[in-house]
């Protein structure tokens, strides 16, 4: 089912794996977490050099960014924090298409449970090993090496692309959102997550908070005279697997409510106390809530304040209430329109590659696919490699998967044109 034009642009993708996978190495090679970004950034920026793309930084400090409705409120510094964009023909007529991935990565610590330093990438048994090797460098070294085979297929790409290099897609998706707040949108995007060949239906919404309880401090010599702020903290988490429960109970939206828990609580990171012979003074949770589309993140920081105080009371506890707050994600979740023009034309791409429909994939988490959706009324999806045990020890990507998602944007980019053509401004 594909031209001869096409099957010049997949034996194009195949010479040109050995770039992608050496590309995914150089970038997981670049332990990319929050602050540490710019050795990803830079090596990115030499690749889109090395293949004749442009190269524009986009800060996350630009004028009036602050004040986005959208954007998530953090505790760091952004003044020198960017992203790195791609963009070509930007002024041609026709709906603009994106690819957008994310550089960052989370922490993968404890090290010493990896089989290797998780910046130091290897392969075994058809897998590429590393932190982000999956979660998502191998899909950015895809998405950027597909345009790299039109072209070296000898095909010209003169409608509107954009690629996107984002960072804080972990924690904010203030990235992604600096994007599109500075005039870098487009029509379609397509991000590939590591989900799989599956076409991507719909996320959650994601709040992250932190809790602070105070105690009392004292000398060891007599414990009673102080008032524990570590063992008192525990007796909260009843509660919040409580609000977890009435989260889930719904009524939940579909298609969600086909789901038997889509909506997870965790109680991600714990702190507190300053030295091992004291009483602790003070104890701090941080944990993250899933919530259906539909819900806003106001209503969830309210059901999350109402949680803490009430649980304060049932426990009597005579101390001062705990403090709250939230940072971070603050991120609505929303369902994809699986009608568009550029969600049929991926689906025709991969059943003329592997011969079978594509599925969906209904997620229970989110990724910047909501800033395009929530802050640009842009519809588009994520499909991608495959991977395991992302945000785990040892994360890793399939090989052959890379190779698939590399064909079908590369097919995808070229049949692209002919949305463009009969479909103007309605893709």
């Amino acid at each position: 089912m594909l031209t001869a034009t096409e099957k010049r642009i997949v034996a194009r993708c195949e010479a040109l794996m050995d770039d992608t996978l050496a590309l995914t190495r150089e970038l997981v090679s670049g332990y990319s977490v929050l602050g540490r970004e710019h050795g990803a950034l830079e090596t990115m920026e030499r690749w889109f050099a090395r293949l004749d793309l442009p190269a524009i930084r986009v800060p996350l400090d630009a004028p009036g960014f602050a004040g986005h409705p959208h954007r998530a409120p953090v505790e760091w510094e952004c003044q020198g924090r960017y992203n790195l964009v791609a963009r070509l023909n930007a002024d041609a007529p026709g709906p603009h298409l994106v690819f957008n991935g994310h550089l960052d990565v989370v922490p993968a610590e404890p090290i010493d449970m990896w089989t290797r330093p998780p910046w130091e990438p290897w392969q075994k048994d058809g897998w590429l090993y590393g932190r982000g090797a999956g979660d998502m460098k191998a899909g950015i070294a895809a998405m950027v090496m597909a345009v790299q085979a039109v072209r070296e297929a000898g095909e010209s790409i003169d409608f509107p692309l954009t690629l996107q290099t984002v960072i804080e897609e972990e924690c904010t998706g203030n990235g992604a959102l600096a994007c599109l707040h500075q005039g870098y949108s487009g029509d379609f995007v397509l991000i590939p997550e590591p989900f799989g060949a599956q076409i991507y239906a719909g996320q959650v919404g994601v709040l992250w908070f932190r809790m602070r309880l105070d105690g009392v401090p004292a000398h060891v010599l007599d414990t009673r005279a102080g008032s524990n702020a570590i063992e008192a903290i525990l007796d909260y988490l009843p509660a919040f697997k409580a609000l977890e429960a009435e989260i889930n109970a719904g009524p939940r939206p579909a298609p969600y409510d086909a789901l038997e828990h889509p909506f997870n609580l965790s109680l991600g990171k714990v702190e507190g106390g300053n030295w091992a012979s004291s009483v602790p003074a003070h104890a701090i949770l941080e944990g993250r809530v899933g919530f259906p589309p539909g819900m806003t993140p106001d209503a969830v920081m309210a059901r999350v304040r109402r949680c803490i105080a009430a649980r304060h009371a049932e426990l009597g506890d005579a101390g001062p209430a705990p403090r709250v707050e939230f940072h971070g994600f603050r991120s609505e979740g929303h369902l994809v329109d699986l009608e568009a023009p550029g969600i049929e034309l991926l689906s025709r791409c991969h059943r003329d590659l592997l011969g079978e429909p594509a599925k969906t994939y209904l997620s229970t988490c989110t990724t910047d696919l909501r800033a395009f959706h929530v802050s640009g009324a842009i519809n588009g999806t994520c499909y991608g490699p495959v991977a395991k045990r992302i945000h785990g020890v040892d994360e890793c990507v399939e090989i052959d998967s890379i190779r698939h998602v590399l064909t079908t944007y590369a097919l995808f980019l070229h049949r692209w044109a002919g949305v463009a053509d009969t479909t103007g401004d309605d893709a």
